[in-house]
């Protein structure tokens, strides 16, 4: 993907780099990985270095009610990047997207929408660094977002939109100006009621790797408009329970860990579906061990076990024999529970008055 899309790989240079400007240990998705490739992250530090502001930028396409533990990845890190960096946040909701892809009417996207932002802020944002906005409700009262999208509009042909996302004749027209509308939260100028009309402030996007051909799009055009190129951290793909070749899917229960599942369906989903690196008998394993790389609950704690030591001394054990599947899974189990409940405690506490705060048009705790 590196190679492919010429993205830059983030190395222990960068990583590096990142923990002196804050001060602190990078984030455990830096040092294993799972973060992996970026664009123009050291012009971001640049800039934090010589005190000049930017501002972070991420979104959610709602197309269900029940989000799962791979949607949290990009929010985690998001949360830990405004946090140690102190900067606005902006949460985009295409909402919109879902409606024109998706069997779905326009006032049940919005509904998932407000949904799924109980989930995100049940990640534990800061309502007064953070504004969450869906694009049905915000394009009509913003009076900077709808300019950007046109402009991005007009630099980008109908090839290059059929060229970056495969679209055909025969998809709707809103399909083919819809990444205009992810382009532009790139722009602080959509936003004029937190940057002051302030049109030169960079933008950074933590996202998975597969939303990436919008923001090549967007860096294209970005100097053609007089904006700067958002600068980006991707991550990997999250893994399916069934194994990392296969697609995680809203609509199939058991392909991954939902945040609305309870410790009971946690642990069968683990016992059941998560697919092993192990081997066939208890004999062969002991023998040959097990295999870190393809077994999805060794994958899951990479993301979700935050002591290192711990993570390093289960892969030893098990990639010699010493750990068998069945006891891996628990490991995982007992790390996940815990997690998902107590996100699902913080979501209870998420009233829909808190979620019409975060997504109130409104100035935030920065001066610009």
């Amino acid at each position: 993907i590196i190679v492919r899309f010429g993205s830059s790989k983030i190395d222990t240079d960068l990583i590096n780099r990142i923990e002196r400007a804050i001060g602190q240990k990078p984030h455990h998705f830096l040092r294993r990985g799972i973060f992996f490739s970026h664009r123009d992250m050291d012009q971001i530090l640049d800039a934090y270095e010589n005190k000049k502001s930017f501002y972070l930028y991420t979104g959610r396409g709602p197309s269900s009610q029940a989000m799962h533990v791979g949607h949290l990845i990009p929010f985690i890190f998001t949360k830990w990047l405004q946090e140690v960096f102190d900067v606005p946040l902006v949460i985009q909701l295409t909402d919109d997207e879902k409606y024109l892809w998706k069997d779905l009417t326009t006032e049940k996207a919005y509904e998932y929408a407000r949904e799924n932002a109980k989930d995100i802020i049940a990640c534990g944002f800061d309502v007064n660094k953070t504004f969450i906005f869906s694009d049905l409700d915000y394009l009509g009262t913003s009076t900077g977002f709808y300019r950007n999208i046109v402009k991005v509009q007009k630099h980008v042909t109908f090839n290059q939109v059929k060229g970056i996302f495969g679209f055909t004749d025969s998809d709707c027209i809103g399909k083919i100006s819809f990444p205009a509308i992810q382009a532009a939260p790139s722009f602080s100028s959509s936003f004029p009621q937190i940057f002051n009309g302030k049109e030169n402030i960079q933008c950074l996007i933590p996202c998975a790797i597969d939303q990436d051909p919008y923001f090549r799009m967007t860096r294209d055009v970005a100097p053609r408009i007089g904006q700067p190129k958002p600068a980006l951290l991707h991550s990997v793909f999250f893994p399916a329970l069934q194994g990392a070749q296969t697609k995680m899917s809203a609509s199939d229960p058991n392909s991954s860990i939902f945040l609305t599942d309870t410790p009971k369906q946690i642990k069968t989903k683990i016992n059941k579906h998560a697919f092993s690196g192990g081997r066939d008998t208890i004999e062969e394993h002991r023998k040959y061990g097990g295999n870190c790389d393809v077994d999805v609950s060794f994958m899951y704690l990479t993301f979700f076990l935050e002591d290192d030591d711990r993570l390093e001394q289960l892969k030893q054990a098990y990639t010699s024999g010493e750990l068998l599947t069945g006891e891996l899974k628990k490991v995982l189990i007992e790390t996940l529970q815990p997690l998902i409940a107590a996100h699902q405690e913080r979501r209870k506490q998420v009233t829909d008055e808190i979620v019409k705060q975060f997504m109130t048009p409104r100035k935030l705790a920065f001066e610009f």
